[in-house]
């Protein structure tokens, strides 16, 4: 074979790749596969998938968690009075 002749069938093969490329190119945006756009990170989940319930607290738990709270906030308060009085008096 010469030179040629390798280089046409080189070229033929080439434009049949490039004939295939399209098509598939053209089968991916009908499909819908070349619309999906992609960012980083870890892709977010389907919404079907996602179906879960909502988690419903009783009055009593309720109750509970705001005393808990209001506890905590007041420790906070005392905690700051005795740390402004003991820079106040130094």
């Amino acid at each position: 074979m010469d030179k040629q002749a390798i280089i046409a069938a080189l070229d033929q093969e080439i434009a049949r790749l490039q004939e295939v490329r399209a098509l598939l190119g053209s089968a991916a945006k009908v499909n819908g596969a070349a619309s999906i756009k992609r960012g980083p990170g870890r892709p977010k989940k389907l919404a079907s998938v996602t179906m879960t319930r909502k988690r419903i607290l009783s009055p009593e738990a309720k109750t509970k968690i705001a005393e808990s709270q209001k506890a905590r906030w007041a420790k906070a308060r005392r905690a700051a009075k005795k740390s402004a009085k003991a820079v106040s008096a130094a």
